[in-house]
């Protein structure tokens, strides 16, 4: 396939593992509508890397909590890039703290970046990609919502809510030549972790097989092989160096 004609939106892709999602599929020739929310900097750098490749990039910034906003990004991609090919729902945060110390805002906040924006973001490109019958959805979870983490009550929930998502609009939508995976990433090098209590890091390093943390790249190249893959839909692709087996 050429995916050089091919739009590609990653949300949350300023830094990080949607930093990287972004620059792999740039890599592929896939034009790059990069959302982000608050790091305005970041995004602007991305953007440089994937626009001296030669690749169109352009900066889409809103809050995907807020369902209209949410709406209105996409609307925006349209209007620039005329089509939406690949989405994925990379954008979201943390607010961890053990349940009964959590305030219903650490919650609603967690849930609704993580969550309910990937409900917006994918109600939002469907009609297009049923339009064009194709389409390529990625969702990012994590092994949190697998297996839960203690402290990660709201986390854990919104993960496993993706996970379940995705599998009910994979069944969809299937039929219009659009599919629907996750992938679950578990320990990955990232600002987030960096900034985690060098002993909390060290101990979580200690309990993967492999023996170390992901590298965002790698994490990358796991949604690169489902956005290609025309015969899977429906499944979680797990990259956590064998820290998750069934």
């Amino acid at each position: 396939m050429e995916w050089r004609n091919r739009v590609a939106v990653v949300t949350g892709g300023s830094r990080g593992i949607g930093r990287a999602i972004a620059e792999r599929l740039a890599q592929e020739g896939l034009a790059i509508a990069l959302n982000y929310r608050g790091h305005h900097q970041a995004a602007e750098a991305t953007q440089a890397t994937i626009r001296a490749w030669g690749v169109p990039c352009a900066l889409f910034p809103a809050d995907l909590s807020q369902v209209d906003q949410a709406q209105h990004m996409v609307e925006a991609v349209l209007d620039t890039f005329g089509r939406v090919d690949v989405l994925v729902n990379n954008a979201g945060i943390t607010r961890d703290t053990l349940l009964v110390r959590m305030r219903p805002e650490d919650w609603d906040s967690v849930l609704s970046t993580n969550l309910t924006a990937v409900y917006a973001c994918t109600r939002a490109v469907l009609k297009p990609m049923m339009k064009a019958r194709f389409g390529r959805i990625v969702n990012v979870s994590s092994v949190a919502g697998l297996v839960g983490n203690a402290g990660q009550a709201n986390y854990a929930a919104a993960k496993a809510g993706v996970l379940g998502f995705t599998k009910a609009v994979a069944r969809e939508v299937a039929s219009r030549n659009i599919t629907v995976n996750a992938v679950a990433p578990g320990l990955v090098d990232t600002e987030m972790t960096a900034a985690m209590p060098r002993e909390q890091y060290e101990a979580m390093v200690a309990s993967i097989p492999l023996g170390r943390a992901a590298r965002p790249e790698e994490v990358a190249e796991a949604v690169w092989f489902l956005v290609r893959s025309d015969y899977i839909t429906g499944q979680t692709l797990v990259v956590d160096g064998g820290l998750v087996m069934d």
